[in-house]
């Protein structure tokens, strides 16, 4: 209860005034059957007068009923929009803080699931909740309440029928919470499969993959209809099970109620008002059916919430112990460092890393795919921790940096280039929001990204489409490199971010770098040698470890997988 407190807290005014208002709407529930009852028993004996009293006095009751299902529902609504608003920023918060690991444990699609459509089956519930928490009890009581005080031997019926109604319910619930729980989990995968076939949309249709993607589509759109289906077929024997039983229960009132009144111990009065307290009773009692259906989801989706709430991200900065401290020179050393994507796993993609980085320095890596030139950049900034060793920046530990002040000494542009929706400007300024409309020219002309910016119409208020998709990718890469200008780091790091590049604008890149940067260490993850050969210092590596570090002439020279990597290219530019 305590994680739902604090969302409740805020807004405790309309959870409180919403319940109280249904209370007005059940109290005239209790009063009309009693006024009807003694519209029949006196008209005949009081006149028209009467009468027409105690129907004004009626109409005044239902106004005020109106008036309180009207405040009931609008302060509900409120209370349930705003709790389910403020949850929904707390994940998404929360989520923010992950890690890429804690991200991979839930899945994209399942983060997106929680955030939608988990959220807003809590949202549901608590507006229901409020609306017939004391509503449902309200009338169920008071009806009990009224209905012994009017013939309490006709309340036989209703201690019988009551009480199996709840334990067929109940049944019914428990039975329908792990198949919601289910649902949910199908929705995870539908989602995850949407947002992979839109996203990678250019792909599916270059290798023709369309048929392939409807029928992976297919499969988890039945999946989850398989799964709706099979918490529906539980949760629709509820309403049948209503109706028999408020039936029966209304037919039993009128065989023993009629008896009474053809007997003489009853008033045909008190039969009506008794048999509208029953339809009452067992009204309360389908609105708490409905609200333990939407409960029995509910459930499943908070247990879903809470997972992402309660989940500690693999990444932080709480012990560290040089909060304050920025990145300065850009002195990188790798102490002993070995990494596992998977903890259990024997395999390290990174095994025992030793390499000194000089401030200001440019630095090329380079090696076979998969050999570990991603990974080894990515623990700069902490996106990963290593397993065993350390790496210090300026001397100092990156784990005793706060997370803020690492990262935004580092920019970094990675092998998948990102462009968000919005004007080109507005995607430059990623790197620096403050930045002057001069220092986003500069940016973009040391990127080789200016001229084609203003070949364009809107020139920097050109709007790029989803994810850069009216742009080519060399000219995506031009801009991700302007971006990562922009934020002016001490450490820039470029993950094979000239691949689509053409040699020439390249080496206009590497000038404008050599010039322009010279504070700042540049470290070149790159396939072409062409890309790293004026580099300070090379690394070469191999299956996670370093075989090489040196200038080009002293690797050609002396090192077995740079030669190989040398001549192959060679051959291939001479072919």
């Amino acid at each position: 209860m305590k994680t739902w407190f604090r969302y409740i807290k805020p807004y405790w005014k309309y959870f409180i005034s919403g319940p109280l208002c249904m209370i007005i709407e059940v109290v005239g529930e209790m009063f009309m059957p009693m006024f009807m009852a003694m519209v029949m028993d006196n008209a005949e004996n009081k006149g028209i007068g009467y009468c027409i009293g105690v129907t004004a006095l009626m109409i005044l009751t239902a106004l005020i009923m109106m008036a309180g299902g009207v405040g009931g529902a609008y302060f509900g609504s409120k209370a349930s929009v705003n709790f389910a608003a403020d949850l929904r920023e707390d994940v998404y918060r929360k989520v923010q803080t992950f890690s890429f690991a804690n991200i991979d444990r839930f899945s994209t699609g399942s983060l997106v699931t929680r955030l939608t459509n988990d959220v807003t089956q809590l949202q549901n519930f608590v507006g229901m909740l409020l609306r017939m928490a004391l509503r449902s009890p309200g009338m169920l009581i008071g009806g009990i309440v009224m209905a012994v005080m009017l013939k309490p031997s006709l309340s036989v019926i209703l201690a019988v029928s009551v009480p199996l109604l709840l334990l067929s319910i109940s049944g019914i619930i428990l039975k329908g919470f792990s198949r919601f729980s289910n649902v949910q989990t199908k929705i995870d995968g539908l989602n995850a499969t949407v947002q992979e076939n839109v996203t990678n949309v250019r792909v599916v249709k270059s290798l023709v993959r369309e048929d392939f993607e409807k029928e992976k589509f297919k499969k988890a759109n039945l999946s989850l209809k398989d799964a709706n289906m099979s918490a529906m077929k539980t949760m629709i024997w509820m309403q049948p099970i209503m109706t028999v039983f408020m039936n029966l229960t209304v037919l039993a009132v009128l065989w023993f109620g009629g008896n009474m009144v053809v007997a003489g111990g009853m008033k045909y009065s008190e039969l009506s008002a008794f048999i509208t307290y029953v339809t009452q009773i067992l009204s309360s009692l389908m609105m708490v059916t409905m609200m333990l259906m939407t409960s029995s989801r509910a459930m499943a989706s908070a247990k879903r919430i809470k997972q992402v709430l309660n989940e500690e991200p693999d990444l932080n900065d709480l012990l560290a112990e040089q909060k304050e401290r920025t990145v300065q020179n850009g002195d990188i050393v790798f102490q002993d460092v070995t990494f596992r994507y998977y903890k259990d796993s024997e395999d390290a993609v990174l095994s025992h890393i030793n390499l000194t980085i000089r401030g200001g320095s440019t630095v090329g890596i380079i090696g076979s795919t998969g050999c570990g030139k991603t990974t080894l950049v990515s623990m700069i900034p902490r996106f990963y921790d290593p397993d065993e060793g350390e790496i210090l920046v300026d001397g100092v530990n990156v784990k005793d940096y706060s997370l803020y002040h690492l990262r935004e000494g580092v920019g970094m542009v990675l092998q998948k280039n990102v462009l968000f929706s919005g004007t080109i400007e507005e995607n430059l300024r990623w790197g620096n929001q403050d930045a002057t409309k001069d220092e986003i020219r500069t940016a973009a002309e040391h990127a080789q990204a200016d001229k084609f910016v203003s070949s364009f119409t809107k020139g920097y208020d050109t709007d790029l489409g989803q994810g850069g998709s009216n742009v080519s990718g060399g000219q995506k890469q031009r801009l991700c490199i302007a971006r990562a200008l922009l934020k002016k780091p001490k450490i820039l790091i470029l993950d094979d971010s000239t691949s689509a590049v053409d040699t020439a604008t390249e080496a206009h890149i590497r000038k404008a770098f050599a010039q322009e940067l010279q504070g700042t260490t540049k470290i070149i993850i790159a396939q072409r040698i062409g890309s790293v050969i004026d580099a300070d210092t090379i690394v070469v590596m191999d299956n996670g470890c370093i075989t090489g570090v040196g200038t080009h002439e002293e690797l050609l020279a002396s090192n077995t997988e740079y030669q190989e990597i040398y001549y192959s290219q060679m051959e291939k530019k001479e072919a």
